[in-house]
Formats: structure tokens, C-alpha cells, sequence
């Protein structure tokens, strides 16, 4: 009985928090049309930078909580610190809800990458600790909107890469000292403890095969 307790409150929290993202997609549209966000994102939110993410078809409530810890200061993004600062938690729900409506991208894998990039995804590495990616993600990569995992199919590569080091290097900006990042990874620290067990080449075929999925 104590059991089902515990997971009945873990699921309604988790399901009070999915409800929270619930934006209007219209009002999203026309906040998304500012030069600042095109630029970096793309009028139909798929990066043209590599550096810089794809929104296009990511969890609703991911985006959401992204967005809510950038404003906060719980997710450096100097990039983005100016452009969310004035939006209110309205239009922040509202660009979620956008974002989450559009088709979500497509990459292409370096064949030479794909055999270790599906091993590492799927699978894991037993002998180092990883937790294979697909637990969280699942093996298409289209994420996990309940439990707020998000979406990494077609993602850019460069960014994976980017976020898995910062990751494994304790913090999600740059410039900060480990000591003194702060972190959107929680307490659990889920993704630093995964990524911390990665080397170089492996986070280089892990981006690529993420990036072929769809």
C-alpha cells in the first residue's frame, strides 16, 4: 500500500508538471518571429548553426522547464539570458507550446560513426559505467515527454557534443569554475554521472548517430 502510495504521488507530480506546460501555440508563433530567436533557431525552429539547438518537435514541458531555468539562472545561456528576461511565464509556456507543434528535424549519421554510436546508444558500456541512452530517450531518440526526458533525434551534432561535455565537466555553461557552475541536471544528477564516464570518441559517435535518428 505504501508502495502504490509513493507512486501515485511521484505520478501526479510528474503529470501536474506536464500539465503546467500548456501554452497557446498561436501566441508562441508570433513571440518565435523575433529576429533573436529566428537567428539562432530558425523560422520553423530548426538550427541552421550547428552549435546551436533545434527546437522544432522537442517536449512541450522540456522546453518549458529549459526555458524557465535559463530565466531563473538555473541554466547559464548568455545568449539567451537578455532574450528571456522580459517574457513573462505566460510567453514562455506559449513558445513551448509552439515549438513542441512543429515538425521536429533530421540529421545524417557519419557511417563510420554508426556502429559504436548504436552500441554506446543502445546499449551502453558495461565495462565503464554508461547508461545506455535509449532507457531515457528511447531508441527512435524521440525523448520521454511525460517523465520531461527530452527528444535528441536530429539534433546537431555539434551541439550534443557541446552539452555532453559540459555535462560530464559538471556544469551546463561556459567560463564557470566547476566549483561554482550551476546545473539544470537535478539532483540526481542523471546525465554528469552518464557523461562523466565518456570519452571524446565516444560523445563524437554517440552526436552522430543521434543526429541520423528520426
Amino acid at each position: 500500500m505504501k508502495k502504490q502510495l509513493i507512486s501515485f504521488l511521484f505520478l501526479s507530480l510528474v503529470l501536474s508538471g506536464a500539465a503546467s506546460a500548456a501554452g497557446d501555440i498561436e501566441a508562441g508563433k508570433a513571440l518565435s518571429q523575433s529576429a533573436t530567436c529566428i537567428a539562432c533557431h530558425g523560422p520553423d525552429g530548426i538550427a541552421a548553426i550547428p552549435n546551436y539547438p533545434s527546437l522544432a518537435g522537442q517536449g512541450e514541458a522540456y522546453l518549458l522547464k529549459q526555458l524557465r531555468d535559463v530565466k531563473s539562472g538555473a541554466r547559464v545561456i548568455n545568449e539567451m539570458a537578455a532574450i528571456v528576461a522580459p517574457l513573462s511565464d505566460q510567453d514562455l509556456q506559449d513558445l513551448a507550446a509552439f515549438f513542441s507543434s512543429l515538425n521536429g528535424p533530421t540529421g545524417q549519421a557519419d557511417p563510420k560513426q554508426v556502429k559504436l554510436g548504436q552500441s554506446l546508444f543502445m546499449g551502453g558500456n558495461i565495462d565503464t559505467g554508461v547508461t545506455a541512452c535509449a532507457a531515457c530517450h528511447t531508441p527512435t531518440g524521440m525523448g520521454n515527454p511525460v517523465a520531461v526526458f527530452p527528444r535528441l533525434a536530429g539534433q546537431n551534432p555539434a551541439y550534443i557534443v557541446a552539452q555532453l561535455k559540459k555535462f560530464r565537466e559538471g556544469y551546463r555553461h561556459t567560463g564557470a569554475q566547476v566549483a561554482e557552475a550551476r546545473t539544470n541536471d537535478g539532483d540526481t544528477k542523471m546525465m554528469r554521472d552518464v557523461a562523466f564516464r565518456l570519452k571524446d570518441f565516444e560523445i563524437d559517435a554517440l552526436a552522430s548517430y543521434i543526429s541520423g535518428l528520426y
